[in-house]
């Protein structure tokens, strides 16, 4: 049963290797999709033994999709440059490719997400649970700049046990620029009507503040936790701005 990795990247020279490394034994190809990297993201993919490709950035759904398009294999392996399967995803997902006849359409796993300078997640450390192994005759990628998520169409999804860890972020600095340049791709895609975004503004920064701090559990990443929780608070209050100002812009 053919697998397929596929990764998009654009300045990962300092991650990718390890995302690469924890999959090549379980995969048949791992195809790396880069938008313009500066640095040696693409000498250290082909390093690995990795199939490169250039593709323009054009927002997170395109992308993807893209990156589906260049694979080999019908199943597919979605990850992000600062995702590691773990040995134990991996071999979970290892088994399911060595048994096609019982196969569902696709697989959820958790991206764990694990704090600037750390190895490890945290204590419950927060975590998203997204479809990233699937068959791509039946489901693929949205066709959305901003929001990388398969459309399952209906079809029954498994889970796996086994988790990725998600190295979202390099220093606390690197959280802001992401949150920045995400929210700035989000306001410009995303239509709210005046009325909603003026009746969020004041209550918007306390509410994710509480939401992440507390149902997302940052709490339990001391002052660490406690200025990322600020940074994706204020990102999200200022999303709200963007928005507005992208309204005026439209007329």
């Amino acid at each position: 049963m053919g697998l397929s990795c596929c990764i998009i990247a654009h300045n990962e020279g300092d991650r990718i290797e390890r995302c690469i490394d924890a999959v090549r034994d379980i995969v048949d190809e791992v195809v790396v999709v880069d938008s313009g990297s500066t640095d040696d993201t693409v000498a250290k993919a082909q390093a690995r033994g990795a199939k490169t490709f250039f593709h323009a950035w054009d927002g997170y759904g395109p992308q993807k999709r893209f990156a589906e398009d260049c694979a080999a294999n019908d199943w597919i392996l979605n990850l992000d440059a600062d995702e590691i399967v773990t040995p134990e995803l991996a071999r979970e997902i290892a088994a399911l490719m060595q048994a096609p006849a019982g196969l569902l359409p696709a697989y959820r796993f958790r991206q764990v997400t694990v704090y600037p300078g750390r190895e490890r997640p945290r204590l419950w450390a927060d975590f998203h649970n997204y479809v990233r192994l699937y068959d791509r005759r039946r489901v693929r990628f949205r066709d959305s700049r901003v929001h990388d998520t398969v459309d399952t169409q209906g079809y029954p999804v498994g889970q796996l046990k086994g988790i990725a860890l998600h190295y979202s972020w390099r220093t606390l600095e690197h959280v802001r620029a992401k949150l920045e340049k995400y929210t700035d791709l989000q306001a410009k895609e995303l239509k709210k009507p005046r009325w909603y975004v003026l009746a969020r503004l004041p209550f918007e920064y306390p509410i994710l503040f509480f939401r992440y701090y507390v149902l997302r559990r940052n709490f339990t990443g001391g002052l660490t936790g406690l200025r990322i929780t600020h940074e994706i608070a204020r990102a999200r209050w200022r999303r709200l701005l963007k928005i507005a100002v992208q309204q005026d812009k439209r007329g």
